[in-house]
């Protein structure tokens, strides 16, 4: 039996007993993970004594918040192996990557009204490249952009597991400006070919953006030996809080990119007539951030540096590999995305033939088990395996081959409880 990868008496929420004593079981991580106590204890400790004005103070909290900010920085920045100065706080990855698609907008608009030179400006004739497996928020803006500047988008598509096919790679050419994709899909779990995208964007002189959400979690993830210009992920999703997300920027980018958005404490000097701005990461940092939320990420990233993203992904492929195998024993299940856990992690997306995904989560509900139902934000993925929505489970370290026992236990009832079980 595969035992949690943690002590589970670090997350008290999963003690919790739902609806008259059963046990709950969380099989959510990939739409919010849960906190660890450390967590939640360092953003308490934080605002209870320590509170106060990042680089707005000279007073004792104000120096305690600015260092508590810059050490989490480091931290993170070592953890997904780039410089401190090349990480910048975000509210989560939409705002993220909003912020870079509008910060090609801006630049557009400005090198075709003014003439500005610059890197990031889209002429007529280029296109944007994502992928049919794109989450929303790495799918809509660039969508937007492309419509706003005249550009064309364009798509990798799927193969019949849903990886991307790098058959249809020749979508990118000498006229794309931008390729965006996802390190893993939100949906089947599935490992893009990032090496082989990197590669074929560099030829034809492409800025690459990395939505590394669902992969900085799981998997060791390092965005240097990577070679992508850009890339963001999410606190609430790696044992963090809500309400903080990182945006890589590559360096040598930083230095000539514009600030989206602007205001306090991302200036060199103001006047009436004019502003310079910081350097990175601060140029990128406009207002108050959100101090606890990046002292909890911090020490998320703490956490999971003690136990091994090597250990978390092998947990976890050991437990997707079990779950897999007992899916693939319930009649009428279909699963969406590959069938084996080399170049995945450990999330599963299904069909329950005859019954609407909806009616799954509440049935599993009643049993205490914790999934995710709908379109989780990717409705082109959806369509590709012709459904508009489905059943999903998803790991984190502390899930056990008993959670999944439970889960199967609990699926294997569904379509003989809403009497479909002869129609397949």
């Amino acid at each position: 039996m595969t035992r949690a990868l943690v002590a589970r008496d670090d997350f008290p929420i999963l003690d919790r007993e739902v609806y008259d004593g059963v046990r709950l079981v969380y099989l959510d991580s990939a739409a919010t993970a849960q906190k660890p106590i450390q967590v939640i204890d360092a953003m308490r400790e934080h605002a209870l004594f320590h509170n106060g004005g990042v680089n707005r103070g000279s007073h004792i909290l104000a120096g305690e918040s600015t260092l508590a900010v810059e050490d989490a920085r480091a931290a993170i920045a070592h953890f997904v192996g780039v410089k401190p100065d090349e990480i910048s706080w975000t509210k989560n990855s939409t705002e993220a990557l909003n912020a870079l698609a509008y910060t090609f907008l801006n630049e557009t608009y400005e090198h075709r009204q003014f003439g500005k030179d610059t890197i990031f400006a889209l002429a007529p004739g280029d296109n944007i490249v994502v992928t049919r497996a794109e989450h929303h928020a790495n799918l809509i803006p660039w969508q937007e952009l492309a419509h706003r500047t005249g550009v064309e988008l364009r798509w990798l598509d799927l193969d019949a597991d849903g990886r991307i096919d790098l058959s249809t790679i020749d979508v990118i050419d000498d006229k794309t400006a931008v390729v965006a994709f996802g390190h893993v899909s939100n949906v089947t779990g599935a490992i893009a070919p990032v090496s082989e995208l990197v590669a074929c964007a560099r030829g034809h002189n492409a800025f690459v953006v990395l939505d590394a959400c669902q992969s900085v979690p799981h998997i060791p993830v390092n965005f240097k030996d990577l070679d992508v210009d850009f890339a963001v992920f999410s606190g609430h999703k790696m044992l963090g809080p809500t309400g903080i997300g990182v945006l890589y920027v590559k360096s040598e980018i930083g230095k000539v990119m514009p600030p989206f958005l602007t205001g306090g404490s991302m200036v060199e000097v103001v006047t009436m007539e004019k502003t310079t701005f910081a350097p990175p990461p601060a140029r990128f940092e406009a207002g108050t951030q959100p101090v606890s939320q990046i002292v909890g990420l911090s020490r998320a990233v703490q956490y999971l540096t003690e136990i091994g993203m090597d250990n978390v992904a092998d947990h976890e492929t050991e437990l997707t590999a079990y779950a897999l195998s007992k899916i693939e024993d319930i009649p009428g299940i279909r699963i969406l995305g590959p069938r084996q856990t080399e170049h995945r992690i450990g999330v599963i997306a299904f069909e329950v033939l005859g019954v609407h995904p909806h009616d799954v989560g509440q049935l599993l509900d009643s049993s205490g088990i914790a999934i995710r139902v709908g379109h989780h934000c990717a409705q082109p993925i959806h369509q590709h395996f012709g459904v508009s929505s489905s059943s999903r489970l998803s790991f984190g370290p502390y899930n056990t081959s008993a959670d999944v026992d439970a889960f199967i236990d609990a699926l294997a009832r569904v379509r003989s409880y809403f009497g479909v079980e002869g129609e397949l």
